[in-house]
């Protein structure tokens, strides 16, 4: 199984890349964690934010593997525990199903790419930048991952 995360927005800070790597290296090989990033949406253009978010949505519809369970990052879905994440995740490997996170720009995601993805979950009920969205994502998937081998990673 794979993991991708699609988000949108490129040249992170360098604390921001050398946190994904630390988390994406400590997971193996069977649940190796990617990141592609997408080109955002130039906010000068003058276009609305809708059409911003639906000129994202196909730049991040052309990098979602074929056959891939889909998840939307959303201010508006569905809260997990990390015990439930964990499940999630033995669920997804148990079924041998790519997983691929998106994670919109600084005007979320379109709405119709949202409805085409098989689950919304959102990470925290604060509001996170966009570089901190990464890095959460990154250590929640790897305390998930923790949880389910037993790896003392995580400590209830």
């Amino acid at each position: 199984m794979k993991l991708l995360v699609i988000a949108v927005g490129q040249r992170m800070p360098t604390w921001v890349e050398q946190a994904w790597q630390d988390y994406a290296k400590r997971l193996p090989a069977d649940c190796a964690l990617e990141l592609k990033e997408i080109k955002p949406e130039p906010r000068t253009s003058g276009k609305t934010p809708a059409q911003m978010m639906a000129a994202e949505a196909k730049r991040i519809e052309a990098a979602i593997p074929g056959h891939a369970l889909t998840i939307a990052l959303d201010e508006h879905g569905k809260d997990l525990t990390t015990m439930a994440l964990s499940q999630e995740l033995e669920a997804w490997r148990s079924g041998g199903q790519d997983v691929v996170f998106l994670v919109g720009g600084p005007d979320g995601l379109d709405a119709e790419l949202k409805r085409n993805c098989r689950k919304l979950i959102r990470l925290s009920s604060l509001t996170l930048p966009h570089p901190m969205v990464r890095v959460v994502l990154a250590e929640q998937l790897y305390r998930a991952w923790a949880i389910m081998t037993n790896h003392p990673y995580h400590r209830a």
